[in-house]
């Protein structure tokens, strides 16, 4: 017994006692199982807290296999042939990156990733991932991006993909190239999900497994026999996208989701955690997240020293070596293992003192071994109530030998010289003489081969071929109530006061009232539902919650109740704004996902978007989403009060740089109308590609109804609006976007009733629609498409040299990219430099884009113009009450 005084690190006072402890802790899991054992332990451990003899449990178990080998799931596949088959697979991916790179030496390419990772995806192909099919949707499989080779290697082998596809790999514009990383928009009818941007596709992972129970509880879909499974890597999981979702996950209990950690211990340049173990990092990030763990540590070469270990010498060994040295040791040959590893403790070296050097140098990584990956991905999909993680160490470059085998070098590796070659031919045993290796020659068996039998009647029994990707729902989502209907407020408002954002939530709800189009929209916020006037839509519709509500709200009473339900409509995400556009991409994908055609409506301070989560976005457009983006509060001078990192000037110059992303500005509720019924033209009932971002506003005005004559005006993003002052007057016209057009209308009356100035104002929708079309059509008068050249619509307008002021809430480049195809000069006021914390007329005074400065650009102009005296110029700054000592508001 220790009579209380302080015990050493490791020294055990009573052994025998301890010995006493196990062996019950072992008796009781061989009578009972381990299931009670756990239990059991549990038990002790809460009983252990309230004494307090400790806070917490282990952060992670010990360096070994998860699963041990008498639970050992038998393989049911054939060993040999699913081997012969992996090495002509890694043969084929390897040929690819060399041979494009011998020839075109900037392509790049990756060979290491793959190498580390073709058990995990073979094992996964050949019995786990179900293709869409009669019987099922099938899976969805998150390929880790650089492994790519691999896949379209394996597909070669299949016969869906030819010599001169594979041979043509990162080469896309010759005609049949293969794209660098799962891309579906390059390859349409191939890639089912973009995981090209590391982190993207962990996160994405996590919401579309949850979103598949969305579409379940709402009775849209059934997919409750469909898995999502991810092959990711562990310098991946640095990324903060990696393991935001994690949470989410284990809360929601997405049993349907299993993450592969491919854990080669290293990132591009080096080891992951060189001076400690990634692996058990991992699994203490897991487990506190609440995730079910597999280790798959070590190959079945290591279960007789296992079983012999009687005294744990291993785990004590493994626990005091760093990832920088497993990866020194992977690099090397079974000599210098036995020398550095093994021989550094004496236990150790007697263990294995009657093998050869050769035995110790087969001694796998549980990566590369068949039956234990099967086992672990048997056991993942088999666990309930809780997502899996499986953590599986690999060699990065495994087979490269010295060309790259667990090197710093291996990611860049894209060359093989003829003895590396020669020495994977001969490691793998591959049906090559040396002509064929030196030639760089593609291998594929023939058709009646046992190899190509057996992979495709395993990939038969799966349901088909993957990837794959449905380019259409089968059946068209209900037909949508005429415009009239649901949006006859904003059609004819009539000069009665709204914002934006109250407009395209009206509309909204208008929709969702629908008893056959409104259950295939989901709405989408982050958080602030009450902050848009969402709140409604608490009672309406309800808030999505798996267990439904499990409390009474503090405001029961009120008619708005804060509503979760388990068939909720609305997903409300909390504040995560990279988990609601993942939500979002998974609805505005589902017509390829999952057979169904779902129009999602994302709405968010518009600071938050593009320039938050422009990555997620830009997977979202690859994956040829649709669906509608509304930034809410948007621009820089509308919020009032928020300051600095809340006011957005700049999303749509970045929605700009998305090719297929359509950006509007408008200004007014009947032009929001007309955007999201064109919005719902193009992506419901012609099924383009494409998703909408519209930019709502907090402001209240009059709004005025549609004039019928500017319909196209709106979609094609500019239209003439009105007049103001007499024919003979000199004369401007005045172009202005979201609540700016406010202020080029005062501006307008400034002109007019002070200086004696006449304008032509324009709502400008989207200057970015505008300077699309006018590239495209400058580009065919280029390349004489067009006899006679043809103008576009912004030309058409605004032709004339009448000077052109734009004003908007945003940087000066977002109106500027029509200023190429305007004769006239054009000025251009907008809200470069920071926010402030003030309100609007104050912001607009700061911005310099209020009517005072819109006004006092258009006279300068016509001033320099020749139009007007040059004295207008200060009398209109003395006049206007302009302060020309204030710095420009771009300056810092």
């Amino acid at each position: 017994m220790n009579d209380g005084q302080s015990i050493a690190p490791g020294q055990d006072p009573d052994p025998q006692e301890t010995s006493e402890w196990i062996e019950s802790l072992e008796t009781l899991t061989e009578t009972q199982g381990a299931e009670r054992a756990r239990f059991v332990l549990s038990q002790v451990h809460q009983r252990a807290r309230l004494l307090g003899v400790t806070t917490q449990a282990l952060p992670y178990s010990a360096y070994r296999n998860t699963i041990p080998v008498s639970q050992q799931a038998p393989y049911p596949g054939d060993l040999e042939i699913e081997q012969r088959i992996n090495t002509l697979i890694r043969w084929n991916a390897l040929v690819m990156v060399v041979r494009a790179n011998k020839a075109y030496g900037e392509l790049g390419g990756h060979i290491a990733s793959y190498a580390s990772a073709a058990e995990i995806f073979e094992v996964g192909f050949n019995h786990f991932f179900k293709a869409r099919s009669d019987q099922s949707a099938g899976d969805l499989v998150y390929f880790q991006p650089h492994s790519a080779p691999g896949i379209y290697a394996r597909s070669y082998l299949e016969g869906r993909l030819s010599e001169a596809d594979i041979a043509s790999y990162r080469q896309e514009l010759s005609g049949n190239g293969l794209c660098s990383y799962p891309h579906p928009w390059l390859m349409n009818e191939y890639w089912q999900l973009p995981t090209g941007s590391m982190g993207i596709g962990p996160l994405s992972a996590v919401y579309q497994a949850r979103f598949m129970r969305y579409l379940q509880a709402r009775d849209l879909a059934q997919t409750d026999q469909r898995h999502v499974w991810g092959v990711f890597g562990d310098g991946e999981m640095d990324e903060p996208e990696s393991v935001a979702g994690l949470t989410l996950a284990a809360r929601e209990k997405l049993d349907n989701l299993t993450f592969i950690v491919n854990c080669n211990l290293q990132r591009l340049d080096g080891p992951v955690r060189g001076n400690g173990q990634i692996i058990q990092e991992l699994e203490s990030l897991f487990v506190g997240a609440g995730w079910n763990v597999i280790k798959v540590l070590w190959g079945s070469e290591w279960d007789d020293l296992f079983a012999r270990d009687t005294n744990n010498v291993l785990l004590r060994r493994f626990a005091e070596t760093v990832d920088g040295e497993y990866q020194n040791l992977g690099s090397k040959d079974g000599d210098y293992n036995r020398h550095k590893f093994f021989d550094a403790d004496p236990e150790t070296a007697a263990l294995v003192d009657s093998m050869s050097d050769a035995q110790i140098h087969a001694l796998k990584r549980g990566g590369h071994d068949y039956q234990k990956l099967y086992a672990a991905f048997a056991a993942a999909k088999a666990h309930k109530g809780q997502p899996t993680v499986i953590l599986t160490k690999t060699k990065k470059g495994f087979g490269m030998g010295g060309a790259g085998e667990s090197r710093m070098t291996a990611h860049q590796a894209k060359k093989l010289d003829v003895e590396a070659l020669l020495e994977f031919r001969d490691r793998f045993a591959l049906p090559l003489d040396n002509q064929q290796v030196e030639e760089l020659q593609f291998y594929k068996p023939a058709d009646d081969s046992a190899e190509i039998r057996y992979l495709k009647k395993r990939r038969e029994e799966l349901g088909g071929y993957l990837p794959m990707r449905s380019l259409n729902a089968s059946t068209a989502i209900a037909q949508r109530p005429p415009l009239e209907s649901y949006a006859k407020f904003a059609l004819n408002a009539n000069g009665k006061q709204m914002s934006t954002t109250m407009a395209a939530v009206r509309i909204l709800s208008a929709l969702l009232k629908d008893k056959q189009f409104g259950p295939r929209i989901v709405p989408i916020v982050a958080d602030e539902a009450r902050t848009f006037g969402m709140d409604n839509l608490f009672r309406q519709i309800g808030i999505y919650a798996p267990e439904g509500q499990l409390y009474e709200p503090q405001d029961a009473n009120s008619m708005l109740f804060y509503k979760e339900s388990s068939n909720g409509q609305l997903l409300e995400e909390g504040i995560t704004e990279a988990g609601a556009i993942s939500s979002w991409t998974a609805a505005a994908t589902a017509y390829s996902t999952h057979d169904i055609e779902l129009l999602p409506v994302y709405i968010y301070y518009s600071m938050f978007g593009f320039q938050r989560v422009g990555d997620l976005i830009w997977a979202a457009a690859d994956q040829r989403a649709r669906g509608f983006l509304l930034g809410a509060t948007a621009g820089r001078t509308t919020l009032s009060g928020e300051g600095l990192q809340h006011q957005d000037g700049s999303s749509h110059i970045l929605a700009a740089a998305v090719p297929n992303c359509r950006a509007f500005d408008p200004s007014f509720a009947c032009e929001v109308a007309v955007i999201m019924e064109y919005g719902m033209e193009r992506m419901l009932d012609e099924r383009c590609d494409e998703f909408f971002y519209i930019t709502v506003m907090n402001e209240n005005y009059a709004q005025p109804s549609l004039n019928e004559t500017n319909r196209q005006g709106i979609i094609r993003g500019l239209y003439h609006l009105e007049n103001r002052g007499t024919e003979n007057s000199p004369r401007v016209r005045l172009l202005g976007s979201g609540t700016i057009l406010m202020e080029v209308i005062a501006a307008a009356h400034i002109l007019a009733e002070q200086f004696g100035i006449a304008s032509d104002i324009y709502s400008a929708t989207s200057y970015t629609e505008l300077a699309r079309e006018a590239a495209t059509v400058e580009r065919e008068n280029r390349l004489g498409l067009n006899t006679p050249p043809a103008k576009s619509h912004v030309e058409t307008l605004l032709q004339g040299h009448a000077p052109v002021i734009a004003a908007s809430d945003y940087i000066r480049a977002f109106p500027q990219q029509i200023s190429p195809y305007i004769d006239a000069r054009m000025t251009v006021l907008g809200t470069d430099g920071f926010g402030r914390s003030a309100n609007r007329k104050a912001l607009r005074r700061f911005f310099e884009v209020d009517r005072e400065h819109i006004a006092l650009a258009a006279i300068e102009a016509l001033v320099r113009a020749g139009s007007l005296d040059p004295s207008m110029t200060a009398e209109a700054i003395d006049t206007l009450g302009i302060d020309t000592s204030a710095s420009a508001p771009w300056t810092v």
